[in-house]
């Protein structure tokens, strides 16, 4: 049985690390959401300094370019997908989902564009959706048509759990960017592949964001039972906790799923020293 846990970064300043920062923040966390590839897609030669610093259980959440998703939204993309596939190639099997983020316009009606566009996706690859239009959250028949048009290619529906970060007005200007940017929908929580992602977004104040967690923390168990391997992403306003949250929210996960698959064992941040 495996969780894996991860964040929106692999870099942040509240977290120091001694040498490669990817490579320090693998033995914190098995995962990671690829956002920046969003705004511009690396060189090869990067992605395979990310392959070299992680094991091949590693899992890379690469998020589309918005190129693809949001220009061109979805279609007669072939050429920027052919070209973003192969520079992430390096990744292997650590390239666990391509994460397919939509935008807020992006809704029933464009069910076709989605359904042909997962439908085309290379052997072997996982695509993971995230919607943000509110008619698939609140409508039964919109939300049961993006579940067939999911299901018959494999892929899966990524929910974005806000719903606490929107719970109370900000108390800070982190909390206020947050609510700002951030879509503001219902909680979701259906898996329908194998392999469910979730992201959950919390608050500044560390104990509003662990107890509002705690219907994903049984939702995992219970996906762990049923065989599922997911995983989970922590967000807060400025990110600083959430690598350790991360590691919190899997430890609440094994004490009521014996025998998970523990994480890595951080490494050193500071040098070891005699004195």
């Amino acid at each position: 049985m495996r969780l894996s846990v991860g964040c929106a970064m692999w870099t942040h300043s509240a977290w120091p690390v001694t040498g490669d920062k990817l490579r320090g923040y693998a033995s914190w966390c098995d995962a990671v959401e690829g956002n920046t590839t969003f705004y511009a897609v690396p060189a090869r030669k990067t992605v395979q300094t990310w392959a070299e610093q992680t094991d091949p259980g590693f899992r890379f959440v690469m998020k589309l370019p918005k190129t693809v998703t949001h220009e061109r939204r979805l279609s007669g993309a072939d050429a920027e997908m052919n070209n973003f596939l192969h520079v992430m190639e390096p990744l292997g099997s650590r390239m666990h989902a391509l994460w397919i983020q939509l935008p807020g316009s992006f809704g029933p009606g464009d069910l076709g564009s989605l359904a042909n566009f997962v439908r085309k996706m290379p052997a072997g690859t996982r695509a993971a959706v995230e919607v943000r239009h509110p008619a698939f959250f609140t409508d039964r028949d919109a939300a049961a048509q993006l579940e067939r048009a999911l299901g018959r290619a494999g892929a899966e529906w990524v929910p974005f759990d806000t719903t606490v970060l929107f719970a109370q007005r900000p108390a800070s200007s982190a909390e206020y960017e947050a609510q700002s940017k951030k879509p503001r929908l219902p909680r979701r929580m259906v898996a329908l592949t194998d392999t469910p992602i979730v992201r959950y977004h919390g608050r500044d104040e560390l104990e509003a964001t662990v107890a509002g967690w705690r219907p994903w923390v049984e939702q995992a168990a219970a996906w762990l039972r049923e065989g599922r391997s997911p995983t989970v992403f922590l967000h807060t306003p400025d990110n600083a906790s959430s690598r350790d949250l991360a590691r919190r929210f899997h430890a609440e996960v094994g004490d009521l799923v014996p025998g998970l698959e523990p994480l890595p064992d951080p490494a050193e941040t500071e040098p070891m020293t005699l004195f």
